[in-house]
């Protein structure tokens, strides 16, 4: 609903198309004043510079990236969170996490948004099994809150990766939620990345498992790998692109697709169709 909102906006002013936007700064004229009101944890929409928008007819998402969709005001009340169903807290809560994963080993990262991207990991890690449980916990939706604005913070500023380009593909052909899209294609893309960005990698697995020392960097992929799918186990996610009906045949369609998202451009590591077509299958 918020990106809706933000492509109303700057459709209004502009008097063309939504899809004249695709891309970055193609908006020429700020928008209709716009005040943003999340009841997620999340897709941080409330405080980020990108729109994403599904294209029914072609079967596909694409992104609005520009400065002139940021909204003026965000007004974020956790409260708002409590009546969500646990699988979107879920689903919610790993696009949170995949915001501040891929925000932290972008190749537009800066010191500023690492801050941001890894404290939003430890309190997503520690607050995501908790709110998916105790849906009314306000300790827990409290601390999601601030980590999905924490990611959207290092996000608008550094850009996201692999991950959310297949995820837009992958949602955009087979009508599936964001965030679940992200979920099941993590693990699939650290393995693919690992070695263009280790030590940030390293990193987030210490987050994860804070009193294991590391032997080596196969060890710290496992380990990372490892903890991520414990906790989509712990929050109901515990399936594969197989099991919502992607098959091997729709391999090549999603790969092409996915290339030509705007968020390869900030990924960690080059990317082709065959690396691409490889993180989907190894996903399946």
């Amino acid at each position: 609903p918020m990106d809706c909102a933000k492509a109303i906006s700057i459709t209004s002013t502009n008097n063309v198309n939504v899809t004249e936007f695709e891309g970055i700064d193609e908006v020429k004229l700020p928008g209709l004043p716009l005040i943003c009101i999340p009841t997620t944890a999340g897709t941080s929409a409330d405080v980020s510079q990108f729109a994403i928008i599904s294209d029914s007819l072609q079967k596909r998402k694409f992104g609005i990236v520009s400065k002139l969709v940021v909204p003026d005001i965000a007004l974020i009340d956790p409260e708002t969170t409590t009546t969500m169903a646990p699988e979107l807290t879920a689903e919610t809560g790993m696009d949170a996490l995949v915001h501040a994963i891929e925000a932290y080993v972008s190749n537009a990262s800066s010191a500023i948004t690492d801050i941001n991207a890894l404290k939003s990991i430890e309190l997503i890690v520690a607050n995501l099994p908790g709110a998916y449980s105790e849906s009314h916990n306000m300790n827990y939706r409290n601390n999601m809150m601030m980590g999905s604005l924490l990611a959207g913070f290092a996000f608008s500023n550094a850009s996201l990766g692999l991950v959310h380009s297949m995820a837009h593909s992958l949602g955009g052909s087979f009508d599936l939620a964001h965030g679940e899209c992200n979920s099941l294609l993590l693990e699939s893309v650290i393995d693919f990345n690992f070695d263009a960005a280790p030590e940030k990698y390293s990193d987030i697995a210490r987050i994860f498992s804070p009193k294991v020392k590391f032997k080596d960097q196969e060890e710290v992929k496992s380990i990372l790998k490892n903890g991520i799918r414990t906790l989509k186990n712990s929050i109901g996610i515990n399936y594969t692109l197989k099991d919502i009906g992607v098959e091997k045949k729709d391999i090549k369609m999603l790969s092409q697709k996915a290339l030509m998202d705007g968020c390869l451009a900030t990924n960690p590591k080059l990317v082709s169709l065959k690396s691409m077509e490889e993180c989907y299958r190894n996903a399946l």
